[in-house]
């Protein structure tokens, strides 16, 4: 068990402008010349309705993170991405991570309902965007794991279980030989999010098949993407087989998407050693990582913005900060389990 810090939303808020929450920081001051972006708005309100008990200021940007993407979305279900500081979208619609991790989060939104006019905005936008279908694995992914959340709060609802149904028929089941157990030829971002949702969809739909796949494939994630006691995942680049070995830059992304899966892997399965694949993703951010760095700012809350072989790259972006507030949210959750 690891003594992890509370999550400190200090930094997350002074991201935040009119709009939503900036996408980059210059250290721990918003670029607010680089506007905003879907993707991180999305993640904002996950990790907002996440926090069992939301600040006032917390859930005030839950709330203007939600019209955000409202105004994202278009009639077809899909969102824009990018949003420049003065409030134009660029861009058209898709449906790429900016749709999947929308989904995610307003799925979530649905089964954490604690303040019932965010909920019911939630299902309004979930109902639009869920007969949409993504031909990218982490957008199916993270749209996958929204459905999950919002039938966990209404087993009815029949736009999610098309989803989830739809995603247990795509998911690519062939077990591999040798030592390349991945399902593609090359590890890229976000990796844990692939099992994740595998073991998730197979939950909830009884597919024991699919649960034991995604068991297997994160099992082999966290051996591949560990040394000597702590993390070293796959670096922005990606890494594939035959490649030489690369350790940098390694993204919070990465080891928010370990947190996640480990967490979810141990709500499923019940085995303790899933914890410590948590633990480890906790413990990268804590300064456990191959440079003995610690990865957050104490002071402001901010998750730093990459690994690299000197150190942390001491931008706070909005990715990075998520990153590191959902990690701890994880360990303060599972604290009482391992007790």
């Amino acid at each position: 068990m690891v003594t992890a810090p509370e999550p400190n939303f200090a930094h997350l808020l002074a991201l935040s402008g009119p709009q939503g929450t900036y996408e980059h920081a210059e250290h721990a001051l918003a670029r607010v010349e680089h506007g905003y972006c879907t993707d991180d708005v999305a993640r904002v309100l996950l990790v907002a309705v996440r926090e069992p008990v939301p600040s006032s200021r917390l859930l005030e940007l839950a709330q203007t993170s939600m019209r955000f993407l409202e105004i994202a979305q278009s009639r077809n279900g899909r969102f824009r991405n990018r949003r420049l500081a003065s409030g134009s979208f660029r861009g058209p619609s898709t449906n790429e991570d900016c749709w999947g991790r929308a989904m995610w989060a307003l799925g979530t939104t649905i089964a954490r309902r604690s303040e019932s006019s965010l909920g019911d905005f939630a299902e309004r936008l979930f109902a639009r965007g869920v007969g949409v279908r993504s031909p990218w694995s982490r957008s199916s992914a993270f749209a996958a794991l929204g459905a999950v959340e919002a039938l966990s709060a209404d087993s009815g609802n029949v736009g999610a279980r098309h989803l989830v149904d739809d995603a247990a028929r795509s998911f690519d089941r062939n077990r591999r030989d040798g030592t390349w157990l991945w399902p593609e030829p090359r590890l890229t971002y976000s990796n844990a999010v692939l099992p994740e949702s595998m073991i998730a969809v197979g939950h909830l739909t009884g597919d024991r098949e699919l649960v034991d796949i995604g068991i297997e494939r994160l099992r082999w994630l966290l051996d591949l993407e560990s040394l000597q006691g702590h993390l070293s995942v796959a670096p922005a680049g990606g890494w594939g087989p035959g490649e030489a070995t690369r350790r940098f830059d390694q993204q919070p992304i990465e080891v928010a998407a370990m947190a996640d899966a480990c967490t979810r892997a141990f709500d499923v399965t019940g085995e303790r050693g899933w914890l410590d694949g948590r633990d480890m993703a906790v413990n990268w951010f804590l300064g456990s990582n191959d440079v003995g760095a610690l990865m957050y700012d104490p002071t402001t809350g901010g998750g730093y913005d990459g690994l690299t072989a000197t150190g942390p790259n001491l931008n706070q972006g909005a990715e990075s900060t998520i990153a590191y507030l959902t990690t701890m949210q994880h360990a303060r959750r599972l604290a009482p389990a391992i007790r």
